[in-house]
């Protein structure tokens, strides 16, 4: 079933609440009573046990109060599922345009809610022609910075984030960054933004401002990452639009468009058991016809990443990337964003 909600078979006769949610679930993803039964009966239940607790759950006020609501959300999975049908008949085409104006970028991309790999607008930036691991080292050695550590040993490292935040100084980083060839174990990443601001302030000078898409009466703002080759971000979405700025290194990038929502079993905050290396269609078969874009971001690029839109990043190279999320125009997405993040 689709909701098994980890529960394993049981001796006792005795209906649980847990169950009973499980009941009420599987009904109102569509499941038939009758194969209900036979899951109940396998977990130790009595068939008229399993009969009547179902039963009670089809006529309960509350469930029937409750799939009007689900009727309701079936309606906007509706709507996203023209998108969807759309998106299969003539996929979005990832396009790299040369200096870009803020206008048609606004207009082509922002307000169509359409990434694009905008070209030509950062190659003259001192970042690009100063930063370099020696750089680092040379003029930020001794300074306190935080990291992402141990992420290999945890398969939730990013939603489990706060528990791998590790102090360390900024030149031991930069030596392990570059000894340890491929690895996803430590990572410079938004999550260690706040203490890492202050302590490498300095190297926001070198940052391009980029007026024509971003604000600038506030400075230069953005996120600071940096890592080995080999980092990776597993697919989620973001809650507001983003530039990639990429500096240093190569990444890859696949993008999954945000009206294929209902088939990325994303049942907590803005995250998905889907492996981005290699999607298990037996595991996950409604992606088989989902259209995954592709591309490897090369330094002096910049990938809008528009809010909403699936993404899984992975570095091919050490690798230094800015992102900024400090547009001209409304970037507020998170207001509305739902405040209980389990579906």
């Amino acid at each position: 079933m689709n909701a098994q909600l980890g529960l394993h078979a049981q001796a006792a006769q005795a209906m649980s609440d847990d169950w009973r949610r499980w009941i009420a679930e599987n009904l109102l993803l569509g499941g038939h009573p009758a194969t209900l039964e036979n899951v109940l009966q396998k977990s130790g239940f009595s068939l008229h046990t399993a009969r009547l607790e179902i039963s009670a759950a089809l006529s309960s006020p509350y469930l029937q109060g409750v799939q009007r609501i689900k009727n309701r959300l079936d309606k906007r999975d509706w709507v996203l599922a023209i998108t969807d049908k759309l998106d299969q008949i003539a996929p979005f085409t990832l396009e790299r345009s040369h200096q870009l104006s803020g206008r048609q970028f606004l207009h082509d991309y922002y307000q169509l809610n359409r990434p694009v790999i905008i070209t030509g607008m950062v190659e003259d930036c001192p970042a690009r022609s100063r930063w370099s691991l020696a750089y680092f080292r040379e003029h930020f050695s001794d300074r306190q910075v935080e990291v992402q550590f141990g992420r290999n040993s945890d398969a939730n490292y990013e939603m489990n984030s706060i528990a791998h935040k590790r102090q360390m100084r900024f030149g031991d980083y930069v030596d392990l960054v570059e000894k340890s060839g491929r690895s996803n174990d430590m990572y410079m990443t938004a999550n260690n933004d706040s203490s890492n601001r202050k302590a490498l302030n300095e190297l926001w000078e070198d940052v391009p401002s980029l007026p024509e898409y971003l604000k600038t009466d506030q400075g230069k703002q953005g996120f600071f990452w940096f890592g080995p080759a080999g980092t990776i971000t597993p697919f989620h979405h973001d809650l507001t639009n983003n530039f990639m700025i990429q500096i240093m290194g190569r990444k890859r990038v696949k993008l999954i468009a945000p009206c294929h929502l209902p088939k990325m079993q994303n049942q907590r905050h803005c995250f998905t058991p889907i492996d981005g290396r290699e999607i298990d269609l037996q595991r996950f078969p409604m992606m088989r016809d989902v259209p995954v874009l592709e591309c490897v971001l090369e330094p002096g690029e910049i990938l809008f990443l528009p809010v909403g839109w699936w993404h899984y990043v992975e570095s091919l190279d050490i690798s230094v990337t800015i992102a900024a999320t400090n547009f001209r125009w409304d970037n507020d997405f998170f207001s509305n964003y739902p405040a209980n993040h389990d579906f």
